[in-house]
């Protein structure tokens, strides 16, 4: 059990976690799709796509369809690049969107 003060640290710690910003893919094994999307938080995309996935509430229609013919099983999650932790926080967005843009072109997959 931790004392009073160990527990403050362990939450200002995790407070003060930077959350890893970069380029993520989903691939459905069966049929080999790739779709191809960014997050300012790689460690929630996962998590915020497979709820929404499961619930039958993703906004990418292909992607949606490919996860109620194959089910969960068949899809994997993997952060494909991450950005340095010195970019300017103004920065963060467009550096984002230009990065999936290129992975999108240089592999063909579809957008998120």
């Amino acid at each position: 059990m931790l004392s009073k003060d160990e527990r403050k640290e362990a939450i200002r710690k995790f407070k003060e976690r930077k959350p890893l910003l970069g380029i993520f893919a989903v691939r459905c094994a069966p049929t080999g799709r790739l779709w191809i999307g960014s997050s300012r938080n790689l460690g929630a995309a996962k998590n915020r796509i497979w709820f929404c996935l499961s619930h039958g509430s993703h906004s990418g229609k292909s992607l949606q369809e490919e996860w109620n013919t194959h089910g969960e099983s068949a899809f994997h999650y993997e952060a494909l690049e991450k950005l340095p932790d010195d970019v300017h926080p103004l920065a963060i967005s467009g550096l984002l969107q230009e990065k999936r843009k290129q992975w999108i072109a240089q592999t063909g997959a579809e957008p998120l």
